[in-house]
């Protein structure tokens, strides 16, 4: 898959993040967009002057968020600029750490058992990124000649025909029977032009009697189990979320996961 060429303030280049352990996995997960690394910038005065400002791609799929600090320290920041830090935990890794202590860890798998994909294969900027690199990038990089930030916003269409085949090619290579999607996203975008699922996940059911139960579907003559969950920023509550949704996670973690495989 081609992507745009792209840079994050401060000039790293935007890439693509994919599964790099090609073996064949047990299950598969299938997220929205790739994450980045983020960086408090602080003016030469010691000031915030910005808690978290995305300045590279996430150096592998579903990244927890591991030596955030040694990345960001080989990004050039020219003196008059200030300089940047690690941003807060909460900013670097979240999805990864929930994946690995939200989603696998209560079905008994771990890293190992996974293949992980996403919609879009790349970081993409959400609306308080794009504000930050308007309002306060954008105009200290034209100021002291810095790069000027080019990563586009999240997609409107999230996945294309293309797209699809890409990711189908990933589930049959990683030879797994089992998809996880985490959230609306992947429904919508995936499995329900492919394999005619519900688009949402409260259309699966959300209730302790229904939500993160198994469904057959087939995709392209294929069988696979699919199994709808949330999407991390509802599992541990992170920014703009549903309570309800954290609630009825939390009993499927301790009473319906270990069961399921």
């Amino acid at each position: 898959m081609r992507i745009p060429e792209s840079v994050f303030p401060f000039g790293e280049p935007l890439r693509i993040v994919r599964q790099e352990d090609r073996s064949p996995k047990r299950i598969f997960v299938l997220g929205v967009y790739a994450s980045a690394v983020h960086a408090r910038w602080v003016n030469p005065l010691g000031k915030v002057f910005v808690k978290a400002l995305a300045v590279a791609s996430e150096p592998c799929i579903f990244w927890n968020g591991e030596d955030a600090a040694a990345i960001i320290s080989k990004i050039k920041v020219p003196e008059p600029a200030g300089r940047l830090e690690s941003a807060d935990l909460s900013f670097n890794g979240p999805s990864g750490r929930a994946l690995d202590e939200d989603v696998l860890k209560p079905l008994g798998l771990t890293r190992s058992d996974a293949w992980l994909s996403d919609l879009v294969p790349h970081s993409c900027f959400n609306s308080g990124q794009q504000k930050a690199v308007r309002t306060k990038y954008t105009p200290m990089a034209k100021k002291f000649g810095l790069p000027i930030s080019t990563i586009e916003p999240v997609p409107k269409v999230l996945a294309d025909d293309g797209r699809r085949r890409d990711i189908l090619d990933e589930l049959l290579e990683a030879g797994s029977d089992l998809l996880i999607t985490l959230g609306d996203q992947p429904l919508k975008w995936f499995t329900s032009p492919l394999a005619k699922t519900q688009n949402r996940l409260t259309e699966f059911g959300k209730s302790d009697d229904t939500y993160g139960r198994l469904h057959s579907i087939e995709i392209d003559g294929h069988r696979f189990q699919l199994l709808p969950i949330a999407h991390p920023r509802q599992m541990r509550r992170l920014g703009p979320s549903d309570s309800e949704w954290a609630r009825i996670y939390r009993h499927w973690a301790e009473h319906v996961a270990p069961t399921l495989l």
